[in-house]
């Protein structure tokens, strides 16, 4: 456990099963400029959406006490398969060590706290299988949950494809369904979709309001830290990021989802 008398200086764990993960890091770093931050993506064993819950929680344990062995004061899940399958499991595991913050339950207290009724949601299929977010969003009985799974869109970033003719018309075919008729707010229930909210938000005609959990998270972790005292005053900017399988190509997108490329360092847990 990390010395408590000045545990404020220590950094934020956050992971993902890859890269995407780096959304949520940026918004972190973003709205909290002054904290240090060491990052990993489990490159070696995504996606994490074909795996099931028990090797899931295996990794996501891994990676925890790694995070923990590095001294960090907090770690997110910035994962929706790893929030959905294993943050109870590293809570139960961890919680009298360091506090965890997971992805989606931070989205659903922002959309139940503006009174949304209609909701829709995309993600991966491993997420919408999970039905996680119709389960949080069932204690508030006015709300309607509607989902679809949307597998195109995370290789479509991946490949560098948005703001485009391309992603335009696979965002479209996704958005443009019956089930979504009538919602009045958007959920992005993937660390990937940040990328691809302008689109969707160009789509709707900015008539409905449209959510990711990138900002959500970071505001969550700012309002955690803030509480509890462990705000950092003293701007020192070590990040650090890892990747349990380093290739090139993970090293050249980070410039997609972290605003700017950055030098990732291989650990094999």
């Amino acid at each position: 456990m990390p010395n408590k008398t000045k545990l404020y200086k220590n950094p934020i764990g956050i992971f993902d099963s890859g890269v995407g993960g780096l959304t949520v890091a940026n918004a972190v770093v973003r709205l909290l400029p002054k904290e240090d931050i060491i990052y990993f993506g489990d490159t070696a064993h995504l996606p994490y959406g074909d795996k099931s819950p028990d090797t899931i929680r295996r990794y996501s344990e891994r990676i925890t006490q790694f995070l923990i062995d590095k001294g960090c004061k907090l770690v997110v899940i910035a994962c929706n398969s790893a929030s959905a399958t294993a943050y109870d499991y590293l809570v139960e595991r961890f919680g009298q060590q360091i506090p965890i913050i997971n992805v989606i339950d931070p989205l659903v207290e922002e959309v139940a706290k503006q009174g949304f009724r209609e909701i829709g949601v995309i993600a991966t299929k491993a997420t919408i299988a999970t039905g996680i977010y119709e389960e949080k969003l069932s204690t508030h009985p006015d709300i309607r949950v509607r989902s679809l799974a949307t597998p195109l869109l995370v290789p479509m970033i991946e490949e560098d494809f948005f703001e485009n003719r391309i992603s335009h018309a696979i965002i479209k075919h996704y958005i443009n369904r019956d089930v979504f008729r009538d919602i009045e707010a958007m959920l992005l229930c993937c660390t990937h979709y940040p990328l691809i909210r302008k689109e969707i938000e160009m789509l709707f005609h900015t008539k409905i309001k449209v959510f990711d959990n990138s900002d959500v998270v970071a505001r969550k972790v700012q309002s955690y830290l803030t509480h509890h005292q462990l705000l950092n005053d003293e701007r020192e900017m070590e990040h650090q990021f890892y990747v349990s399988d380093y290739t090139q190509s993970f090293e050249q997108i980070t410039r997609l989802f972290y605003g700017e490329k950055v030098s990732l360092e291989e650990r094999v847990l």
